[in-house]
Parts: structure tokens; C-alpha cells; sequence
């Protein structure tokens, strides 16, 4: 049952092609199963200094575990793609982010469902196609995971506020002069991962997660999402993005109902 989900994550991955043999990295049994379905038999260079993963060690809440990605290249290189793995869950692949606008360096941050202990992996695609790897191991409380936890809060509520969206700056908006300002886009949505045994009916609570995610800076797109149930109940995503002139940002995502939800927000003058 632990990787029965791997078709949902994104038919072993089209954001990633095929390279030479893989050399030696943080291996055990799950990552040898998950590495050749999803990158195929591509080279995985350990990151280092080029790519920081920031984890906790032991998480507060299973169902909201804090995952941030830091990464740069200073020999002209930009970021293609960036992967997010969960060795351990039902889907092991996290997210997949597309970056746009030909970036050497950004930030990106997001949360996620743990079941289990596990190995927490991003794995960053160059714009040469070469991947860097970093990892985390995280300790697991114990009890229920949360991959089969119900979604917290007023059913009735949940819904009526389903795909309301908020992005809001580090800073206030009409201060925003630097070069990469930082933004969190928060997405209203229940989250159901197909996993959870409703108490009443005793029957599993239908699978209904969001899918895809875009964010546009005026015409140019910032990032492209694709998600799986290890994404967190009403998925957050906080990034920065390169000040290109653009007044507008604009917002688009989709489940896996076919449900889909735009909306566009002011970044003021010169971001």
C-alpha cells in the first residue's frame, strides 16, 4: 500500500527526463523504489551548498510538517524543477514545481502530511538537466498517520470556503522595494486523501485533493504545481519571486474533481 499511489504522482514525473547511471546517495529501501519510477535512471548529484533543505526533527503536528527549499547556482545555470519526496507515504511524491522566469536562486517553502518516520528528499533540475538531492530524516510522535487523519474543522464550513485563496506579503505591500519579495498563497480546500474511514458511514471518505496550482506576476509565470495527498489540508505555499514591473499576480488551481479556482491580486507598483 505504501507506494500504491505512484500513478497519481504524475506517471513517474514529466518534469524529469533521462540521464547515465546514478552514482551512490542516502539510500534505503523505499528511496530504491521510489529513485527509478520517478527519475528513471538519471544522475543524482548530492546538492551541498547548492541546495538547502530545512526540516524538523521532530514535528509538532504530523498533519502540517513545515518543508522549506533554498537553493541558487552562481555558474549562469537557472532552476528547472523542483521535487518534493516523502520516502514513507502512501504518494512519495510531494509536489513537483515548475519555476519560470529563468531563475538562479529562490525560496520555496510548503507543508506536508507525514505517516510514518521517514527521509524528507527535494530534488532540484538545473536548467542543463542535471539533479542535486538533499534530504532530512524526521521522527515520527507516533499514533495515527496523517495521511489517514480526517480533515480538521466544520465539514459545513469546509466546503462553503473551498478553493478561497489569500496571498500576503512578509511586508507590507506598498514598502516592497527589494529584488525578491516574499509571498504566502494559501488555498482553502479539505484535502481528502481517499484514506480516512468516516466514523458514521464506515465507508472512506472520497479522495478530493488539489491537483495543480499556477502563479502568474503579470504575463510571466513564477511557478507551476502539481500535487498529491502529502500536501497538507488547505495547502500553503510561501516563495519569492523576481520584481519584474508586473502590478498583478494571479492565482489558479484545480482538484481532482475538475473544480477550478482563479483569482487575482494586487502586488503594488513595480513588483
Amino acid at each position: 500500500m505504501r507506494h500504491a499511489h505512484l500513478s497519481l504522482a504524475f506517471a513517474a514525473m514529466s518534469a524529469v527526463g533521462a540521464l547515465a547511471a546514478a552514482p551512490a546517495v542516502q539510500a534505503g529501501s523505499s528511496w530504491d523504489e521510489i529513485r527509478p519510477a520517478v527519475f528513471g535512471d538519471r544522475v543524482i548529484h548530492q546538492a551541498g551548498e547548492l541546495v538547502q533543505l530545512t526540516a524538523p526533527f521532530r514535528p509538532r503536528d504530523q498533519s502540517m510538517v513545515p518543508v522549506k527549499v533554498e537553493a541558487g547556482f552562481k555558474d549562469g545555470r537557472t532552476i528547472r524543477a523542483v521535487t518534493l519526496i516523502v520516502d514513507e507515504n502512501p504518494t512519495p511524491v510531494a509536489a513537483v514545481f515548475d519555476i519560470g522566469a529563468k531563475r538562479t536562486e529562490l525560496a520555496l517553502a510548503t507543508l506536508l502530511r507525514l505517516n510514518a518516520a521517514t527521509y524528507v528528499r527535494v530534488v532540484v533540475e538545473a536548467s542543463d538537466g542535471e539533479l542535486y538531492m538533499a534530504e532530512r530524516h524526521v521522527r515520527f510522535a507516533g499514533g495515527q498517520g496523517a495521511c489517514a487523519a480526517p480533515s480538521v474543522g466544520d465539514p459545513e464550513e469546509i466546503v462553503a470556503s473551498m478553493g478561497k485563496m489569500k496571498l500576503s506579503h512578509t511586508q507590507k505591500i506598498a514598502a516592497i522595494t527589494e529584488i525578491r519579495p516574499h509571498a504566502k498563497l494559501t488555498v482553502r480546500h479539505p484535502s481528502h486523501t481517499g484514506m480516512v474511514l468516516d466514523q458514521l458511514t464506515l465507508l472512506y471518505v472520497q479522495l478530493r485533493i488539489v491537483t495543480e496550482m499556477e502563479v502568474r506576476q503579470g504575463d510571466e509565470r513564477v511557478f507551476s504545481m502539481r500535487g498529491s495527498i502529502t500536501l497538507s489540508q488547505d495547502p500553503s505555499i510561501d516563495f519569492d519571486y523576481r520584481v519584474n514591473g508586473a502590478e498583478t499576480m494571479h492565482v489558479m488551481a484545480k482538484d481532482s474533481d475538475g473544480a477550478s479556482w482563479q483569482q487575482s491580486f494586487p502586488i503594488g507598483q513595480g513588483s
